[in-house]
């Protein structure tokens, strides 16, 4: 199967890049050589090497940034994944693209499911979920994959983030009321590479981690893992939780964004095992 990837030195691009199947053929771009807010280019692209699949993990995910940049967000977020949804159904190529629990508002007290109504608080959220639409009014046949809290060894995450502040802060006050499930990356490239392979039917599915934490709760694993594997440069280091409210932020971010997985659990798809993940992750960060 030959398979175009796009964002491929993102998070889960460098994931889908690692684990992908040394039989099938991959055609890995980066917005330098394949810039998907341009329909032309778009299509030219996919007319010249006619991909079998197409995999969209190219996204605008600045989540405070975008509140300055709705057009550059809106572009990447919305235009991008249209023009690739009509090129796909054009050439026969089986689409998948990556979303996010950002389309949600958060006011729910227990997981949401994929025909839930979204809302999304910001501008992020907001081009997200118009890049949902706009994949499934071009192409019915598309997969968008809803995942939430992403972690990895590459890029910039939470994980890395944490591990980078515990190194030069002797405390750290942390988010305790915003909830959602941490989920590898690698999770969801096999995942990925398992509806390609058995040519899921088109249409929103979740997948997420195991377990729904809180930020807070996340860093203490985060910690207490580093700790475990005798990674942890500061032993002393304090977290203390606080309440959204107590740490302002330009986006709103939503309270509750869990995500049901029973829809791809009935396909055969596990949870993001996390606390594993991390045992994996946490070794292989590299801090600058």
């Amino acid at each position: 199967m030959k398979v175009l990837l796009t964002g491929a030195n993102g998070q889960l691009g460098h994931c889908f890049k690692d684990i992908f199947p040394s039989d099938w053929q991959l055609l890995a771009t980066d917005s330098l050589q394949l810039d998907i807010t341009d329909g032309l280019a778009v299509n030219n692209f996919i007319a010249l090497h006619r991909p079998d699949a197409i995999v969209n993990a190219a996204a605008y995910t600045a989540v405070d940034k975008a509140q300055d940049e709705y057009e550059l967000a809106y572009k990447v977020n919305a235009i991008g994944p249209k023009n690739l949804a009509i090129a796909a159904k054009k050439y026969h190529a089986k689409l998948v693209h990556v979303s996010t629990d950002y389309v949600f508002d958060g006011t729910k007290s227990f997981p949401y499911l994929e025909n839930d109504l979204t809302n999304p608080i910001n501008v992020y959220g907001e081009t997200k979920r118009v890049g949902e639409l706009s994949v499934l009014d071009n192409y019915s046949s598309a997969i968008v994959i809803r995942t939430s809290w992403v972690f990895s060894e590459y890029g910039n995450n939470f994980v890395k983030t944490m591990l980078k502040l515990s190194q030069t802060r002797p405390e750290l006050t942390i988010i305790d009321d915003q909830l959602g499930c941490p989920t590898y990356a690698v999770d969801i490239a096999k995942t990925i590479l398992k509806m390609l392979m058995n040519n899921i039917q088109g249409g929103i599915y979740h997948y997420c981690g195991d377990k729904y934490v809180s930020w807070f709760q996340f860093a203490s694993k985060i910690f207490a893992t580093a700790n475990e594997l005798n990674l942890m440069t500061n032993q002393n280091i304090m977290i203390k939780p606080i309440l959204t409210s107590a740490y302002p932020t330009k986006a709103k971010r939503p309270l509750y964004s869990v995500l049901n997985m029973e829809k791809v659990k009935q396909l055969g798809m596990k949870a993001s095992d996390w606390n594993k993940a991390l045992m994996y992750v946490i070794p292989r960060i590299h801090l600058e």
